[in-house]
């Protein structure tokens, strides 16, 4: 097998095993937290899970971390807190509404992806690709109307946990194949153990450490315990997917995966959960998810005319602004003293 199959092969396994984790875990965070209902201190386990196993897999010689600057440093502390508040949020969200709504608006992820490219770099579209975009928008009007497993507090942080999953996701790119090239370990093993001693703190300052502290000590059993670590190792193991999935493919690929499996998790929510869905909501899911395809598709055909950052992303706050511009400054930096 020549050189270039191999490569091919090898973006196609990782696409696919981050396609099969991140259903996984989706469904499976969902079933946890019927039970246990602490997203913060799920979050905490997910990247207590991530460090140990990263400093098991340092050890043992499977990377070796590169030595990074002062201002690189910076960089890996802000991109932790978003790293962090991206997945809790994405937790918190999950407890409120059902995995139908929570997919479908995820599948918005596209209309922000050409938020961010337009507004924060300077990026600009084809008329294609705006149509392309309002089957998505309609879509999850139609899908969100009625009585459809959600709350006004859920609707809105599924929107932000979009959002900044769009945001994190650029920045990875960024750090994992601009001027820093960090192996995706050596990414994880700097963002967990950060991101674990935040979500101890929010847990703490919200409360909820203590309410985990009174469930656990009449309500934690076994299995529950065994289901809790199981669910970090697989958070663990779709991180490690996750970042190099993004490196060998690209964002926009990871778009369009996300959005197969977004229909995925839609389809087994409504078998698993027992969700009741009605002609307009799935009128609506079936628009979103084409729009997404749709777009994705486009997409693809134009990349080979242009130069275009894989992006998925949104409008970020001024912290992951300043997050952007700084990979962009540095980046811009090493190549003016590089000449």
């Amino acid at each position: 097998m020549s050189a270039a199959n191999t490569s091919i092969d090898s973006r196609y396994l990782w696409l696919g095993l981050y396609f099969l984790l991140n259903l996984g875990l989706t469904l499976y965070n969902k079933a946890i937290l019927l039970d246990f209902r602490y997203p913060w201190s799920l979050t905490a386990i997910h990247t207590l899970c991530g460090s140990i196993g990263c400093y098991i897999l340092y050890f043992f010689g499977y990377f070796t971390p590169v030595k990074l600057g002062e201002h690189e440093n910076m960089v890996m502390l802000m991109f932790s807190v978003l790293y962090t508040i991206n997945i809790a949020i994405s937790n918190v969200s999950l407890n409120l509404v059902s995995v139908a709504f929570h997919q479908v608006v995820r599948a918005m992820t596209p209309v922000f992806t050409v938020m961010i490219s337009i507004v924060f770099l300077q990026k600009s579209f084809s008329r294609m690709t705006y149509w392309s975009l309002l089957p998505v928008v309609v879509g999850v009007g139609f899908a969100t109307f009625g009585e459809y497993g959600y709350t006004a507090v859920g609707f809105l942080l599924t929107v932000l946990g979009t959002m900044l999953a769009a945001v994190k996701t650029v920045v990875t790119n960024r750090i994992l194949v601009g001027r820093l090239k960090l192996d995706p370990l050596d990414l994880l093993l700097r963002m967990s153990p950060l991101a674990f001693v935040q979500c101890v703190f929010y847990a703490y300052i919200t409360g909820e450490l203590g309410r985990v502290q009174e469930f656990s000590a009449s309500n934690m059993t076994v299995g529950l315990a065994t289901g809790l670590i199981f669910n970090g190792i697989m958070a663990f193991g779709l991180n490690i997917v996750s970042f190099t999935a993004n490196k060998k493919t690209g964002a926009l690929t990871m778009t369009v995966a996300g959005n197969v499996k977004q229909v995925l998790s839609i389809i087994l929510a409504v078998i698993i959960f027992k969700l009741n869905i009605n002609a307009t909501n799935a009128f609506g899911i079936i628009l979103t998810l084409l729009g997404g395809a749709w777009y994705g598709r486009v997409e693809f055909s134009e990349r080979a005319n242009r130069s275009v950052l894989p992006t998925v992303s949104s409008p970020p706050s001024s912290d992951q602004h300043t997050l952007l511009q700084d990979v962009s400054v540095h980046e811009k930096k090493n190549d003016e003293n590089s000449h």
